[in-house]
């Protein structure tokens, strides 16, 4: 039943994938975007990685649609006619570079298999040793607090860095109307 719902869930974020690249108007575009983020975050729960799956919804279906509704405010809602040769170039450029990401993975372990190489030395570690380490009961709070400390504090700054710019350029489009 969850291999069906995967295939469900990945076959949605194909159609919207291409109706994303087919579609013009952009407020269309941006909630089609914003369906994509939270699909994805659905896929990801599926998958019990929930800790992915809340960020890819606060960031992908959240503070990215609203950016992109921001930044619709300035701008037409319409996508100027361009060079269609080049979005085909474009497509068969992006598949291919998708069939070699594709190819990449066929050599992986299946998913959950407890023989992956992932499984043999680290995760027993994180297992057994952090209650002691760290002195969080729970692992999932251990590894994401304090072994991945470094890393989540670079995630939130790139958050932080982009929101500043984003708000930054709005800030900008507002002062070119006032002098006009």
């Amino acid at each position: 039943m969850e291999t069906l719902i995967n295939i469900i869930l990945l076959t949605f974020l194909a159609i919207i994938a291409i109706a994303i690249t087919r579609i013009r108007h952009l407020l269309v575009t941006v909630v089609l975007t914003g369906m994509f983020s939270l699909l994805s975050a659905s896929l990801l729960v599926s998958m019990d990685a929930v800790d992915v799956a809340f960020t890819e919804a606060a960031v992908g279906a959240g503070i990215s649609t609203l950016l992109f509704l921001s930044v619709l405010a300035l701008t037409s809602t319409e996508e100027l006619a361009g060079n269609r040769k080049f979005s085909s170039i474009a497509f068969i450029l992006v598949s291919i570079t998708g069939a070699i990401l594709i190819y990449g993975t066929l050599d992986i372990p299946k998913f959950g298999d407890p023989s992956a190489p992932v499984h043999h030395h680290i995760a027993e570690r994180f297992i057994y040793e952090s209650p002691d380490e760290i002195g969080v009961p729970n692992m999932v709070t251990s590894v994401l607090a304090s072994y991945r400390g470094y890393d989540t504090l670079g995630e939130t700054t790139v958050i932080l860095t982009a929101g500043i710019g984003v708000l930054l350029l709005l800030g900008r489009g507002k002062q070119d109307k006032e002098t006009d």
